[in-house]
């Protein structure tokens, strides 16, 4: 029989910047001081893990993971086999297997000046199944590892970004590109993994990835970014993803959107009136793009003006998601069994996503009862709530909970959400509401919940 229900209306506040898996992201170390931030990113050389045909040193790889999560941050990585002024990139063990390398002057490292660069032969059979083997043991070992944000693929191109401009002719064929594909498919089925290119069925020179499980990243963020019109510029990111179809253009819904600010525009990009003309506009890119995700050297490099700080502050907030509360209704119930009376509490929770992208993690939702005075969790239960699949602009969703009061004394208690990180030093996913952290850091207070004596 119910004893009571209550239904209570929360209220918005724009969520915390530096939620988990969002927003700027600066290279690998302690910069927390510059900027907020939840992910962290970091090159890794194909030669530092891959020693030979089923040989692989894992080391490096696990102490940038670690001392990546050591600041309660996610990574974001990428393994190369080419990367202009690298030697050795390339496993000593392909080459005397008869790998052949092209060395040469690569001048399209622009802001930078020209620099040699080795890049293999990607249609020697035995590279190919080296990577083959390689993504299949990376994805085995690696997969829905709480450390990892996101991959993005790399491996093909220079610095994996799968394209040798302007050596075009050096590129992987279609072929190759589809193995490693297929191979990514197979071996990673929770962790998103990141193309540098969007590519339809008629695509000259990149084979079509749109029905794929893959997102996307866009590595001139605002400067290559929107579509022009012009010609010599439908390589840009938006006028790229129009051509490669339907099913690109949407691929946010289901897949992440990453990238990295072009060098040219670092730090001035969040200026009013940015001091390169050719810099696109920030907010334009976010809004056509839905990026969840951006590497970004210019807010984290050295301390930045308090304007520019607070500028870029308001503008990646709207970046990928934002979970707001809209209400909660609380219904207390009793149950009865044959040798005792105990307590039930039915919540049903009212979310809604005002961000530009969703949630790409099936992280759910962990409920606990709090007594005033303590702040400190009385019993905490395992909800059912996902925030994956949450589109902006749709209607809201509705968790429906069932707890059982056993053993929760007589009292008045505050119920309180959150969505932890499985990441053990990771900040949980917090709400865009006044509520949140109200009573208890890290959780959003739903209602207040008055127990009897049963």
């Amino acid at each position: 029989m119910a004893v009571a229900q209550t239904r209570t209306k929360l209220n918005y506040q724009p969520a915390p910047v530096d939620n988990p898996l969002k927003v700027l992201v600066p290279y690998q170390g302690d910069v927390r001081s510059r900027f907020p931030h939840s992910l962290e990113f970091n090159y890794i050389a194909y030669s530092d893990l891959v020693k030979d045909f089923g040989v692989y040193d894992w080391d490096p790889l696990e102490r940038l993971l670690n001392d990546v999560a050591s600041r309660g941050h996610q990574a974001v990585i990428r393994i190369y086999l080419e990367y202009p002024k690298k030697r050795d990139v390339i496993p000593l063990f392909l080459i005397n297997a008869g790998l052949k390398v092209h060395r040469y002057l690569n001048t399209n490292t622009q802001p930078f000046p020209p620099a040699e660069v080795e890049t293999p032969d990607y249609e020697d059979v035995h590279l190919r199944r080296s990577l083959r083997e390689f993504i299949a043991a990376f994805g085995k070992r690696y997969d829905n590892d709480p450390r990892l944000g996101f991959i993005t693929a790399g491996l093909l191109g220079t610095w994996g970004e799968w394209h040798t401009y302007p050596r075009d002719d050096l590129f992987a064929s279609k072929t190759v590109q589809q193995e490693v594909m297929d191979a990514y498919e197979s071996a990673f089925r929770t962790t998103p993994i990141l193309l540098r290119y969007p590519a339809g069925p008629h695509d000259a020179q990149k084979s079509a990835n749109t029905d794929r499980r893959f997102g996307y990243h866009d590595d001139s963020f605002a400067w290559a970014t929107l579509h022009t019109g012009k010609q010599e510029e439908d390589w840009f990111f938006m006028t790229a993803l129009k051509q490669a179809g339907q099913q690109a253009e949407v691929k946010w819904k289901s897949q992440p959107i990453g990238g990295e600010i072009r060098p040219e525009a670092w730090g001035i990009v969040f200026d009013e009136n940015p001091s390169n003309p050719q810099v696109q506009d920030f907010l334009d890119c976010v809004q056509a793009t839905h990026v969840s995700w951006l590497l970004d050297s210019g807010m984290f490099e050295k301390k930045q003006s308090p304007n520019r700080i607070q500028r870029a502050i308001e503008q990646v907030r709207k970046m990928g998601y934002e979970f707001h509360i809209r209400s909660a209704t609380l219904e207390l119930g009793e149950t009865k069994d044959s040798s005792s009376s105990a307590g039930s509490l039915k919540a049903s929770v009212e979310v809604e996503n005002r961000g530009l992208a969703p949630f790409y993690y099936p992280w759910l939702t962990e409920y606990a009862l709090f007594k005033s005075e303590t702040k400190l969790p009385t019993k905490t239960f395992q909800g059912n709530g996902q925030l994956i699949g949450l589109l902006p602009n749709q209607p809201s969703r509705e968790w429906q909970e069932n707890f059982d009061l056993q053993g929760v004394p007589s009292g008045s208690y505050t119920l309180a959400i959150r969505i932890p990180n499985p990441l053990k030093q990771g900040n949980p996913v917090r709400f865009a509401n006044a509520e949140q952290d109200q009573d208890s850091p890290t959780w959003c207070s739903l209602g207040i919940v008055e127990v009897p004596k049963w």
